[in-house]
């Protein structure tokens, strides 16, 4: 079988100068960006389907849906739990295996998170709401593969 191998980049952007500090303190905008493509989304096939390779596709999207969704509701779980978050940038990896037909699936998803938090107490809770986002992501509970999660948390 042919695998097919996404990187997607989201950044949050939302930090409003006091992180995650309470539920209102942040606003939820964040970047979808990968190598090689332009900061702007405009949407294509996999260049392996005759798409255009400068522009996102429905993999690459979808990669990012699964991230963008994982890591808001991390930073909500962080700030019901006054966790104040700094930053967190996912440099998220999926693998999408092609069928002889033509047709395919993604086998799997890492997310790769790096997380900055306020507070080195709140380090062990901070690792442990990567397993509760990931039981409440939208995306994530409409999938039929495992997703793995490598999360990188630092203190600042």
């Amino acid at each position: 079988m042919k695998k097919h191998n996404y990187e997607i980049i989201v950044s949050w952007t939302g930090n409003e100068g006091s992180g995650t500090q309470n539920y209102t303190s942040y606003n939820r905008n964040h970047t979808i960006t990968a190598n090689h493509k332009y900061g702007e989304i405009k949407g294509s096939s996999d260049p392996s389907f005759l798409g255009d390779k400068t522009k996102y596709n429905p993999e690459d999207l979808f990669l990012s849906s699964l991230s963008s969704c994982h890591m808001l509701w991390y930073l909500h779980l962080c700030s019901t739990h006054k966790i104040v978050v700094n930053s967190y940038v996912d440099n998220a990896i999926g693998t999408m295996e092609e069928t002889k037909d033509g047709s395919g699936k993604f086998t799997g998803v890492t997310l790769q998170p790096k997380v900055t938090i306020t507070d080195a107490k709140m380090l062990e809770k901070a690792n442990e709401l990567h397993k509760q986002a990931n039981k409440m992501c939208f995306i994530a509970n409409s999938c039929n593969f495992k997703i793995d999660h490598k999360p990188n948390i630092t203190v600042s």
